[in-house]
């Protein structure tokens, strides 16, 4: 039997590095390859490396059939969920791999809820039971949640974001930096803000430019920290209470310098009373104004 190896399918999956693929290549001729190769018909799934190695070398290697696999997104969706489970995936490889299964299946449940539109307008004959008024078949589908993709791929929420950010608007040549470690996802997410052009001359000029420019990218984006005085004196006499006010207060107190924590708390506190008194007179002379 001829094998198939469709460049798609291998390329679906990032290669190993050099030493990964040497390793592996030790280990089959030591011992042969003792994991059979995926087949669907005669289309390669799982296994290029090893295949690859055994052609190389002329030794023996075995095959089975995966006879669940009805289309190629059958087939995408397995090598998914069997490089997810792999310790030598990398955290950006496996949230990559995380948002490829989401869209899969979001596709997949548009075209079945377009089916059964066109079932439920009678575009089809012999349609099969349409569902309750309650629940239309082609209501929308849900989604895949974002906390369901960061825990399949052992992620955090907030990695998934930063990923999916890089995925959409890094350049290339920034995204093979993450890929080989040179920098880390967060900041290869802040860089993948800046134009394109920008993005690939820091990732040529290597990992000190990258990491510069991420940190020009966070500092553009954070906003410039108000002098102690105008902090504690800043409150709006018509304003409702703010509840994020005694943690403002406390960072300005905080940019001061070291000093007793109770003496802070007792600069919060006053401050704060300060406000409502100021917030209660100003509701007095609304009403005098009044009468």
């Amino acid at each position: 039997m001829d094998i198939v190896v469709k460049e798609e399918l291998k390329a679906y999956i990032d290669p190993l590095t050099a030493d990964e693929h040497d390793a592996l290549e030790r280990s089959i001729l030591a011992e042969g390859c003792r994991d059979a190769l995926v087949l669907w018909g005669d289309v390669l799934v799982d296994g290029h490396n090893r295949f690859g190695i055994c052609q190389k070398h002329g030794l023996p290697f075995q095959t089975v059939q995966n006879s669940r696999f009805q289309s190629m997104d059958d087939v995408h969706l397995w090598m998914i969920e069997q490089h997810l489970g792999r310790r030598s995936v990398s955290d950006f490889q496996r949230g990559v791999l995380a948002l490829r299964k989401r869209d899969i299946l979001a596709e997949r449940h548009r075209a079945e809820q377009a089916q059964l539109q066109k079932e439920s307008d009678g575009e089809i004959a012999d349609a099969g039971p349409q569902g309750d008024e309650d629940s239309p078949p082609w209501a929308a589908a849900p989604k895949v949640s974002r906390a369901d993709m960061a825990r399949e791929a052992r992620l955090s929420s907030s990695q998934v974001t930063m990923i999916e950010r890089i995925h959409k608007q890094a350049a290339p040549e920034l995204v093979e930096a993450v890929k080989s470690g040179v920098i880390s996802i967060s900041a290869a997410a802040a860089v993948s803000a800046l134009p394109e052009d920008e993005q690939r001359a820091a990732a040529v000029a290597g990992k000190d430019e990258l990491k510069q420019a991420a940190k020009r990218v966070r500092e553009a984006k954070r906003k410039p920290r108000k002098p102690v005085q105008d902090v504690l004196h800043s409150a709006d006499d018509d304003a409702e209470a703010d509840p994020g006010r005694a943690a403002e207060i406390a960072e300005a107190l905080a940019s001061l310098g070291e000093g007793p924590a109770e003496l802070r708390q007792r600069v919060i506190a006053l401050t704060l009373e300060n406000d409502a008194l100021r917030q209660q007179l100003a509701a007095l002379r609304r009403q005098l104004a009044e009468v």
